[in-house]
């Protein structure tokens, strides 16, 4: 509806009044802005038909303020009314100087002049030339302080600072990032947990919402998931190197590093070599049954076929049966008899003392040459390292100084990174330093003494890695005991070893 003024000698103004969240103070608040232009508009004669208040928005654009809009459309239909709009001052319109000479047009088509209470403003070529330079001052003063923050901000990275909310486990405090400790140690144990190899991402999200790890964003806490543990796993923060999709710098933190460079690449190359095909996930059949240990490790001496287990019901009880579901020749064997006859093969192929204790000292005697060629390669693999990294940071002083760009750094810096993640695989001696020898020796001569009694003292995942290392084409049946069951060459090797093979001097093979 269009707004008709009572007295035709007095001209029509609205007012627009804008503050964004960092002006609210008293030389630019909404009443200070608002006082000036009605004394502006009494001083002109005019009659203030509508005022406009935008709060809490930026100037640097015109999206995103829906009160300016408003303003503008409201000029558009009362064009017969409106004579002049009156600002504090031409930023509170726009800070950039594209969008203000759009919006004067656009004032100016419907013949609406722009009044500044602190600026000199007309319609004149002079006074519309002033307004035009008055804008362009602000956006060069945004441009500048946009500049400003910018390096500020590379300045910061440059010096190993963590901008912004540090990653889980981590806590801003005065602008350092430092231990959280409500979850680092729980990242912690997460990331050596993953190093071992044997937990997918979606196991490590469930295991660490089990622990109570949660994310925090949008004001709210949420469980983790595993894109977000995925993404963790990647993040070189946790190894004390900060990355930035805005700078192709990789730069050494400030902050204490949670995780070894070796646990870290061992990680990714875990993480790679599991996410080959993600669309298809590996399908899990559950037929674990402690009462039925030897479920598709005894095969049918007929047909060969892996034999199935279950209970068959009799009148006063039930009972375990093995039996084989292809060959309808063979009959189901008791369970007892299965498992009995199992403990006895066991028994008569444990290796001798004498073999054992030959077999152990050829133990040692590998052990000690795998540590002195692990020191050694680990002693090449730093000198290595230390070549890259010197080769690395040469490459990042050249792009500083504009020597190489932005993406002949970033080509050239990801070869380096593969090379050092492959170095780091290779030095990684982390595996071999978890095993005592000591312990492994009484291992050997505990469990391999007497198989039969080891089976009986083992759970299914023992019994099954025990008898699989064993037989790996798994205990043929036939219907008496087991026959032409196939054991591994290196247990055969064990069972057979005799100390005159235990020469360690110099000699010729024959």
């Amino acid at each position: 509806m269009e707004i008709i003024k009572s007295d035709n000698s007095i001209k029509g103004a609205i007012m627009y009044l804008r503050v964004s969240t960092e002006e609210q103070v008293d030389n630019f608040s909404l009443e200070t802005q608002e006082k000036i232009c009605r004394q502006e508009a009494e001083r002109r004669n005019m009659e203030v038909i509508q005022i406009f208040k935008e709060e809490g928005r930026s100037a640097k654009n015109i999206t995103g303020r829906p009160v300016l809009i408003e303003m503008l459309e409201f000029c558009r239909k009362n064009k017969r009314t409106v004579d002049a709009l009156i600002v504090y001052r031409l930023d509170r319109l726009s800070r950039q100087t594209v969008d203000f000479l759009a919006i004067r047009k656009k004032l100016s088509e419907n013949q609406i002049a722009i009044i500044s209470t602190s600026e000199p403003t007309g319609n004149s070529p002079t006074e519309r030339f002033i307004e035009t330079m008055l804008a362009s001052f602000a956006q060069m003063d945004n441009d500048v302080r946009s500049e400003r923050t910018k390096n500020g901000l590379k300045a910061r990275f440059m010096s190993g600072l963590t901008s912004g909310v540090p990653p889980i486990g981590y806590i801003s405090e005065n602008g350092y990032a430092v231990k959280d400790p409500k979850t680092w140690d729980n990242i912690k144990k997460s990331w050596e947990l993953m190093g071992t190899g044997t937990k997918s991402l979606k196991e490590m999200a469930v295991i660490m919402n089990a622990w109570g790890v949660r994310q925090h964003f949008h004001g709210k806490e949420h469980i983790v998931r595993h894109q977000a543990i995925g993404r963790m796993f990647r993040n070189k923060y946790y190894i004390g190197i900060l990355t930035s999709e805005r700078y192709p710098e990789e730069v050494k933190g400030q902050h204490l590093p949670m995780v070894t460079e070796a646990l870290f690449y061992r990680i990714q190359a875990i993480i790679d070599g599991r996410n080959t095909n993600i669309n298809v996930p590996n399908v899990r059949h559950n037929r674990d049954n402690p009462e039925f240990p030897l479920r598709r490790i005894v095969k049918c001496g007929l047909c060969d076929n892996p034999m199935t287990a279950g209970w068959s019901k009799g009148k006063n009880a039930r009972y375990a049966y093995y039996r084989c579901q292809r060959c309808n020749k063979a009959p189901s064997i008791p369970a007892d008899k299965i498992n009995n006859s199992a403990i006895s093969f066991l028994s008569t192929i444990s290796p001798t003392d004498e073999a054992l204790k030959a077999f152990v000292g050829l133990l040692r005697h590998t052990y000690y040459q795998r540590i002195a060629r692990l020191q050694k390669r680990k002693d090449e693999a730093d000198g290595e390292l230390k070549r890259l990294k010197t080769l690395r940071q040469s490459l990042i002083e050249k792009n500083l100084n504009g020597i190489y760009s932005d993406e002949i750094f970033r080509e050239q810096n990801k070869l380096i990174e593969e090379q050092i993640a492959n170095v780091q695989v290779t030095k990684d001696d982390t595996l071999l330093a978890k095993f005592n020898l000591q312990d492994i020796v009484k291992f050997m001569l505990d469990k391999f003494a007497n198989l039969g009694r080891t089976y009986q003292m083992s759970n299914l995942n023992q019994i099954r890695m025990l008898l699989c290392s064993i037989c790996p084409s798994g205990l043929k049946w036939d219907n008496l005991s087991y026959s032409n069951t196939e054991i591994s060459p290196i247990y055969k090797s064990i069972r057979m070893f005799e100390a005159e093979v235990c020469s360690f001097g110099a000699g010729k093979r024959t």
